[in-house]
């Protein structure tokens, strides 16, 4: 079945960084656009990136631009998150998701197959 593992998260301080991954299985990852979401407690889940089936089209929040960067490496079945400069307000549980087509949608919706997400802290 569809499945999507999210791993990396952790403890780190601000200024530091992390690499998320997120492990496909069950598909073929590059027939689809990947997302990445999270969700800070008491908050709506936000979209920060996306990232085009081929790898070649990446989309940011204004929040992370300059300091996040998707990537993807479809023969490994894997799509990563690497942060850079975190700050405290990027504390989340993030997930990764796919959408139903090979284009990153110009809205957040239409995202699914979610996985169990991992939790990201950044504080001193």
């Amino acid at each position: 079945q569809v499945q999507l593992v999210e791993s990396g998260g952790g403890l780190v301080q601000p200024g530091g960084s992390l690499r998320l991954s997120c492990a496909a299985s069950g598909f073929t990852l590059g027939y689809y656009a990947i997302g990445w979401f999270r969700q800070a407690p008491g908050k709506e889940r936000e979209g920060v990136s996306c990232s085009s089936s081929s790898g070649t089209k990446t989309y940011y929040a204004d929040s992370v631009k300059g300091r996040f960067t998707i990537s993807r490496d479809n023969a490994k079945k894997t799509v990563y998150l690497q942060m850079n400069s975190l700050k405290p307000e990027d504390t989340a549980v993030y997930y990764c998701a796919r959408y139903w087509g090979y284009s990153c949608p110009q809205e957040p919706v239409g995202f699914g197959s979610w996985g169990q997400g991992t939790q990201v802290t950044v504080s001193s």
